[in-house]
């Protein structure tokens, strides 16, 4: 993880729009690091190579990695970057983009996050979301530990290191509310688009989601856009994190824009 900044928040002082956009905007870009500086270019979704899918990673950029195992390859690909402000409520446009179709859960797993998805890529994606939605809805830092206990192989995101913890962690920090703030803090994390980064076999996905947050208090509601992508892996009978470092960020952008739909995000919708 890159250097962390902090801001000297008074519990006392009145929450403002002011105040909780710049809480938001510092949590996304420093806790998540889920959106960097820097030009971005246009990304194709490219599926791996079907006559090798064991062995070949492909990216949402269609360039083939070039080191350590396929798994690390398509994980630490980079994927371009997009100014802070992209991440914020901005034009929607006219134009189209496609749209993937996300499986429905079937039963609630560990820590209360929706389970019993599909063998497949939307499977896996439909599995990350279901596991952010719930770690940083419940603006309690136990809570997305217990998620990340539970849906993170050995070797992987841990309850002290998951970026998703530390997005919690310092939500709280930064609003003055005690570890557990529920009643005292409303955040609501809605998936909107998505794509696959790629695959390795059948049992390795590299997913990204594109997330609205919004936080709600003090009559105050403010929304951002933040992306995740995630290891995912088949360990048998559900997808969970997988082992190694979290994956090279995705840019966050706020949905409908031209930007997203450059960068190659899909529509997300349940299936039938």
């Amino acid at each position: 993880m890159t250097g962390f900044a902090t801001w000297a928040v008074d519990p006392h002082t009145e929450w403002t729009r002011t105040r909780l956009q710049v809480l938001l905007l510092g949590t996304v870009v420093v806790v998540l690091l889920l959106i960097g500086g820097g030009a971005w270019s246009v990304l194709s979704l490219l599926r791996p190579d079907p006559a090798d899918p064991a062995t070949t990673a492909t990216t949402a950029a269609g360039t083939p990695a070039q080191a350590g195992t396929a798994e690390d390859r398509l994980a630490n690909q980079p994927l371009p970057q997009a100014p802070l402000e992209n991440a914020q409520p901005g034009p929607l446009s006219t134009g189209t983009t496609g749209t993937l179709r996300i499986p429905t859960p079937s039963a609630i797993g560990p820590a209360n996050v929706s389970t019993g998805f599909p063998h497949t890529p939307e499977g896996a994606l439909a599995q990350l979301i279901a596991i952010d939605q719930t770690a940083l809805s419940s603006a309690s830092v136990q809570n997305a530990q217990a998620v990340i206990t539970s849906w993170s192989e050995p070797g992987g995101p841990t309850a002290h290191t998951w970026s998703g913890v530390r997005a919690v962690a310092t939500l709280l920090s930064a609003a003055g509310l005690p570890a557990d703030a529920a009643g005292d803090l409303a955040v609501t994390v809605e998936p909107a688009m998505g794509f696959i980064k790629g695959t390795v076999g059948a049992d390795f996905v590299v997913p990204c989601v594109d997330l609205v947050i919004s936080t709600h208090q003090a009559g105050t509601t403010e929304r951002i856009a933040a992306a995740d992508c995630q290891r995912m892996v088949w360990d048998g009978d559900r997808w969970v994190i997988g082992p190694g470092d979290e994956p090279a960020p995705a840019p966050s952008l706020w949905p409908g824009t031209q930007a997203s739909f450059d960068a190659g995000y899909r529509w997300l919708e349940a299936a039938p």
